[in-house]
């Protein structure tokens, strides 16, 4: 019986995974449509009907591509960084709740926190293995934006984990039955959507690929299948990062429709942020990071524990007094 259990839950996931990355195949193509609009022009619409089939086409041309190495790179992390990328950004989604062993699991958020951690070493090794100076300096970007944002993301994800007791998935929705935890604090998911744009590498937060600085950043000596690894890595990320956005603030209910089609909107909110705001100056992001969404998110932490430790207080307090006026 466990073992069937095992059995399906490993199925879940492979059949989620082929969801995911036929998400990100269109979810590009959506974002070179709505950035064709926003520049007043049309996206893609050759190949096929209204350009649909062009994601396919586009990983076809990729990956039948021949594949180049810088001469003086270290080979084995130059060809293993794009796998472990995609592998890591992948993985992450074993914390969706599909309701079987495998992947519904009581400390999800705590694996969240790992995995989100061992991706910036991919970017890292990525632009050190490359032996070129723009990779590198994107590299090493990628991972000081990175540790910057993670501290205040990690803040308030463990502001709502006290309010909601626990680490699992499923609490969010329990406890968002009546109210969504969007109007409880306005701010404070403000803060998680820009950590999240700064999580992903993404406008205006996207300094480890500055082009007017580092030509294309960590991932410039990378090209046809490594460079699509990358980018489906990146992508994944973005689908992720929106239904657990969707998942912590707004209560979202697997099973309903208005779950997928916020999830949708928060990853047309990724691709619209891009084409309209610019890239910031990089010392205004860590004063962004390190001043402003810190100080925020390590009060709303203060408070959401002083006022779980009140309200358990207050349910102990009232148990007892029962207790007593019944003898």
């Amino acid at each position: 019986m466990v073992l069937s259990n095992y059995l399906l839950g490993l199925f879940n996931y492979i059949v989620l995974v082929i969801f995911v990355l036929i998400g990100v195949a269109f979810l590009t193509l959506v974002e070179r449509k709505v950035l064709g609009y926003i520049q007043i022009r049309k996206g893609p619409n050759k190949v096929g009907i209204m350009g649909i089939p062009q994601p396919f086409a586009d990983a076809i041309k990729l990956f039948c591509k021949e594949q180049t190495y810088p001469m003086m790179s270290n080979y084995l992390m130059y060809f293993f960084c794009p796998v472990f990328s995609l592998f890591m950004s992948l993985l992450v989604w074993l914390i969706y709740p599909l309701g079987c062993e495998l992947i519904s699991f009581d400390l999800a958020l705590l694996f969240f926190f790992c995995c989100t951690g061992m991706g910036v070493y991919s970017m890292m090794l990525a632009g050190w293995s490359s032996n070129s100076n723009y990779a590198l300096l994107g590299g090493l970007r990628a991972v000081a934006q990175t540790i910057s944002y993670e501290v205040s993301m990690s803040l308030i994800l463990l502001s709502y984990i006290v309010l909601v007791g626990g680490f699992g998935m499923n609490l969010f929705y329990c406890h968002q039955l009546f109210m969504w935890f969007f109007f409880l604090c306005v701010p404070l998911f403000f803060c998680w959507f820009s950590s999240c744009l700064a999580e992903t590498n993404r406008t205006p937060f996207d300094f480890s690929e500055g082009e007017s600085e580092l030509v294309s950043g960590f991932n410039i000596e990378y090209s046809s299948g490594g460079f699509a690894l990358i980018f489906m890595a990146e992508y994944s990320s973005i689908l992720f990062m929106s239904m657990l956005t969707v998942l912590i603030f707004f209560g979202g209910d697997l099973f309903s429709l208005l779950f997928y089609f916020m999830l949708v909107f928060m990853s047309f909110i990724f691709i619209w942020v891009r084409g309209t705001l610019p890239r910031f100056r990089y010392d205004k992001l860590m004063y962004l990071a390190w001043k402003i969404y810190l100080p925020v998110s390590l009060n709303y932490f203060i408070f959401f524990c002083c006022y779980s430790f009140w309200i358990n207080n207050s349910m102990v307090y009232w148990d007892i007094l029962g207790n007593k006026l019944m003898e």
